[in-house]
C-alpha cells in the first residue's frame, strides 16, 4: 500500500511540475496572399455566416449546425454551433477595426471547456494584391497546458489554418 501510495504521489508531482513548467500561452497563425482588393477580402472575412464556405471544420462536416444572431459583421454578432464528434462553441465578434482587423471570441464548449481570441488582419499590398492574417490566441489551462507540450498548437491547428486560407483564396480569386 505504502508503495502505491508513492507511486501516485510521484505521478501527480511530475504533471504537476509538467504543467508549471509548459508554456501556457499561444499565438499560431497564417499568412496569404489573395489577388482580389483589400475591401473585398474584409468584407467577406468579416461575416460570420461566409465561413462555412472556406473554414476547413465546416467543410469537413456537411451535418454540422450553425446558428447565427444579430448583425453579421458587427461587433456582438455571434455563431453557435455544434458538430461531429461532439464538438460544440460559440464564436463571437468582439473588435472590428473597418477594413482592417476583425477579432472574435471563440468559446468551446465540447469537448471541453476553453477560451481563445481568433484575429484576422488585412493590408493591401497593392490595388488588387491583399495580404491576410489568419490567427488565434490564447492560453491553455490544466489538462491542456500538459497535454500541448506533447502535441502542440502548430500541429493541433497549423495544417487548418493553411487548407483554410488556400480555400478562402480560391474562392475569393474565383469571382
Amino acid at each position: 500500500m505504502t508503495l502505491f501510495f508513492y507511486v501516485i504521489i510521484g505521478i501527480i508531482t511530475f504533471v504537476a511540475f509538467l504543467h508549471a513548467w509548459a508554456k501556457k500561452e499561444y499565438n499560431l497563425s497564417r499568412t496569404v496572399v489573395i489577388n482580389r482588393p483589400k475591401a473585398e477580402v474584409y468584407a467577406f472575412i468579416r461575416q460570420l455566416k461566409k465561413q462555412p464556405l472556406w473554414m476547413p471544420w465546416y467543410l469537413n462536416d456537411p451535418k454540422v449546425v450553425i446558428k447565427f444572431k444579430g448583425e453579421d459583421g458587427k461587433v456582438g454578432a455571434t455563431s453557435y454551433w455544434k458538430g461531429k464528434n461532439n464538438i460544440e462553441g460559440i464564436q463571437k465578434i468582439v473588435k472590428v477595426k473597418e477594413g482592417k482587423v476583425l477579432e472574435t471570441q471563440l468559446l468551446f464548449i465540447k469537448p471541453y471547456k476553453s477560451l481563445s481570441l481568433n484575429y484576422m488582419a488585412v493590408k493591401e499590398l497593392e490595388p488588387e494584391r491583399t495580404k491576410m492574417v489568419w490567427g488565434v490566441k490564447g492560453v491553455h489551462k490544466f489538462p491542456a497546458s500538459v497535454v500541448m507540450l506533447f502535441y502542440g498548437m502548430e500541429r493541433a491547428l497549423g495544417d487548418d489554418f493553411e487548407r483554410g486560407l488556400y480555400n478562402l483564396k480560391n474562392h475569393l480569386e474565383k469571382k
